[in-house]
């Protein structure tokens, strides 16, 4: 039990000394007028817009995600197998990607309000028409392609539920409605908070979307501050601003939850039969899980593939395999690692807790360290980057030196010459996804197991694996998805970290956006997607097929 929670405090403090690194900047020297200056000009406007964006997004995915997943987990209506798993599909588009294709599609110029005039008759002052490139804009974009965090944990909760609560629920007179507002809603109020919660991390850390819609927040004012005005305790101070809207967001998302538990205690887990939507009911729930899917992925990967067949170059396309294996490596070793780190620092969070009430020193020390985690997500890519850069090279360098020392020759920069630097900046960017969603799957687990096992004369070690492993396999292979496509979107911490002539599909996309050259950054694009396509099928018809095992 001890060796759990020391590797679970070990692996946390490792993956939050970025953090805690950009944090020590906040003590060293700089330029105090910086500071003095964006507090009194722009700080207010990004406080302003990083709530209202943060507001607008929780809303969206929300109440996308939560009614997607209660549609497809609850009902059966024509084409509810194909967007079990299609719904998906707007995580593997770039929130970036699809401000550049809604930009183009939607200008004065594009082929909408082109269209429009031509048909109408119309010129410009003959008709209004809304600019895409605005706070509501940015919040829409952000809601179409970050539903999925939520559609994803809360259908596996709905799924999980049992169905005897719902079968309950209407034998005593209550309709499916209300079933849903008073039984399963609750009952996924955890899943629903994790996936906001995820949701928001990446809308705060988000840099391209806010910057190419011109909307002032903190992302931007960090990267001013950093790479414009060089003044790196400006740029850390408005990080710690940051820092501070995670903690009161995870703060909120705990609140939220109370002393509420929500064990599944029925016998089988059992799924009930899902509720048959004929005529215009069956219709109106195929309507509305077609249009976040258009919206966030149809349309706009047929306007990729548009742009990409109307560029005749071909440059990119031997360069292609390059791209994607490089890219394909980095994802899956850090999502691997991700998910067995999250389930090593999980299962020791609950080891530490049974000690002592879990208000023991050991136990607090580890559940902090564990928050400090969820902040990396939030951090933008290049400040991460900056903060493993900081002790990462120091270490390499005395590597080196120890190396050429006992060896005498100098085998060069052993981590930031190679990917194991980016690896761990990625993990220390996106282990709170795996470890959310690990540790939504734990919470799930009642303690009576755990004493069951121990009272079978099973250790913490054979518990992991032959309780806990099997009951977190779904939670397991979402946490490892949701990894693999994070990285394979992440542009910022690639840019700073990767190596010398080591390209991916996101720098190579920034790079031709950055150029104008929109027709090749569209075939890059779609190779982020296409390649992006293929485990987020598999995974998520996996999981499917583990609940529907579950049920029988």
């Amino acid at each position: 039990m001890q060796r759990f929670s020391f590797i679970a405090f070990l692996v946390a403090a490792l993956v939050a000394l970025p953090v805690l690194s950009v944090g020590a900047n906040l003590f060293t020297g700089g330029t105090a007028d910086t500071w003095g200056h964006l507090a009194s000009t722009v700080l207010p406007e990004y406080v302003a817009n990083s709530l209202w964006l943060c507001l607008g997004v929780a809303v969206g995915v929300g109440s996308m995600g939560t009614t997607m997943a209660w549609l497809t987990a609850m009902h059966d209506f024509p084409g509810r197998r194909v967007f079990e798993w299609a719904l998906l599909l707007p995580l593997a588009m770039p929130a970036y990607v699809l401000a550049y294709t809604y930009t183009d599609f939607l200008q004065f110029v594009g082929p909408v309000q082109t269209g429009l005039r031509e048909a109408f008759g119309w010129s410009r002052d003959d008709y209004w028409f809304p600019d895409v490139r605005t706070l509501p804009g940015a919040m829409v974009m952000f809601s179409c392609v970050l539903y999925p965090y939520v559609y994803l944990v809360v259908r596996t909760a709905f799924l999980e539920r049992a169905g005897g609560m719902i079968e309950a629920a209407r034998v005593l007179g209550l309709s499916p409605w209300r079933a849903f507002w008073r039984v399963s809603l609750p009952l996924a109020r955890p899943a629903i908070a994790t996936g906001v919660a995820l949701a928001l991390m990446e809308t705060l850390a988000d840099y391209g979307t806010v910057a190419y819609f011109s909307v002032p927040t903190f992302t931007t004012g960090i990267y001013s501050a950093w790479f414009s005005l060089g003044d790196r305790t400006a740029a850390a101070q408005l990080a710690a601003c940051l820092l501070g809207f995670v903690l009161l967001l995870l703060a909120l998302e705990r609140f939220s939850r109370g002393r509420a538990r929500y064990h599944e205690t029925s016998r089988g887990r059992r799924s009930s039969h899902p509720r048959q939507l004929a005529g215009w009911r069956g219709w109106l729930a195929f309507v509305a899980c077609l249009l976040p899917l258009l919206v966030g992925f149809l349309l706009p990967a047929g306007l990729l593939v548009n742009m990409a067949l109307g560029e005749r170059e071909g440059e990119f396309a031997g360069r292609f395999l390059a791209l994607a294996q490089n890219s394909l490596v980095l994802a899956s070793v850090t999502a691997l690692l991700a998910a067995g780190l999250a389930l090593l620092v999980a299962y020791g969070v609950r080891q530490s807790a049974r000690v002592g009430g879990g208000n023991g020193p050991r136990a607090l020390a580890t559940r902090f360290a564990t928050r400090l985690v969820g902040l990396g997500y939030a951090v933008p890519g290049s400040v991460i980057a900056v903060g493993v850069l900081i002790p990462v090279t120091r270490l390499d360098h005395g590597l080196a030196a120890l190396w050429q020392q006992m060896g005498g020759a100098n085998p060069g920069l052993i981590l930031t010459g190679g990917i194991a630097a980016l690896v761990y900046a990625f993990l220390a960017r996106f282990l709170s996804i795996a470890l959310q969603t690990v540790e939504a799957g734990v919470t799930r687990i009642t303690t009576s197991m755990d004493d069951a096992a121990r009272s079978l004369g099973c250790g913490a070690g054979e518990t992991l694996r032959r309780v806990h492993l099997p009951m977190l396999r779904g939670s397991l292979l979402t946490a490892a998805l949701l990894v693999f496509v994070d990285v394979m979107k992440e542009l910022p911490a690639t840019l700073v970290m990767r190596p010398f002539n080591f390209e991916t599909l996101a720098t190579q996309t920034y790079t031709l956006a950055a150029d104008e050259r929109l027709a090749e950054a569209s075939i890059a694009a779609l190779a982020i997607v296409a390649v992006g396509l293929v485990p987020i099928i598999v995974l998520a018809r996996q999981i499917a097929a583990g609940r529907q095992t579950t049920a029988c």
